[in-house]
């Protein structure tokens, strides 16, 4: 899967299969994260994965009983070291960096996810005060992300995106981009459209880390 098919592709998911996520697959999805972009490459987040059912329980009570994440088998609680991102950056490090970098990290926990045959949602929606309590967090880190993972049991539909033209400018804001390739949305949407079809024709097995490492070496 090249990062144009993920990117079109992933979606959203809410409902999970029982079967467990090989630990391997976790750590690769793990590793991708740290391959993010991070401010001065201060590498300010920190990842908890929650497996215990009692705390993916309180979890779930602190994210506004979004149920879903007692029913994925594991979640990835992405926090942001704002002592650490301060030290550089001052407040500016702290009010903007450090959520520009926790936010490339979940980006790409997401991809990584659905690259490997996994469903993942982000969720923001969340007490963090609670949150740090459950996870016992001391005072430097903070919760930025709760990201439910595991294996899919639903295939959502695409949603509605606001074409790029439309927000898109030159030099200053209001000046359209005019581009040369008039319909250049409509032929990618279709294009798209066509391969997600495919895709859905030929689901993907459930992806061991052997089959993975396997894949990658041809």
């Amino acid at each position: 899967m090249n990062v144009f098919e993920a990117i079109m592709n992933r979606r959203s998911i809410r409902k999970f299969e029982k079967t467990p996520v090989d630990e391997k697959l976790i750590g690769l999805i793990l590793f991708s994260a740290t391959q993010a972009p991070s401010s001065g490459n201060v590498q300010d987040w920190n990842f908890i994965v929650v497996m215990d059912e009692e705390k993916k329980k309180r979890l779930a009570r602190a994210a506004l009983d979004q149920d879903f994440i007692v029913d994925a088998p594991i979640n990835i609680v992405v926090c942001t070291d704002l002592e650490k991102i301060s030290l550089r950056y001052g407040e500016r490090g702290k009010k903007l960096y450090s959520i520009q970098n926790t936010a490339a990290a979940v980006q790409n926990i997401l991809l990584a996810a659905h690259a490997l045959g996994l469903g993942s949602v982000w969720v923001g929606a969340f007490d963090e005060e609670e949150v740090k309590t459950v996870l016992e967090l001391p005072d430097n880190l903070r919760p930025v992300a709760i990201l439910p993972i595991g294996y899919p049991a639903e295939r959502p539909k695409a949603p509605d995106r606001i074409p790029f033209e439309n927000l898109t400018y030159v030099n200053r804001f209001g000046e359209r981009y005019e581009f040369e390739f008039k319909n250049l949305a409509a032929y990618l949407r279709e294009a798209f459209k066509k391969f997600a079809k495919r895709k859905v024709e030929k689901p993907s097995k459930k992806l061991t880390f052997e089959e993975f490492l396997r894949r990658l070496a041809k």
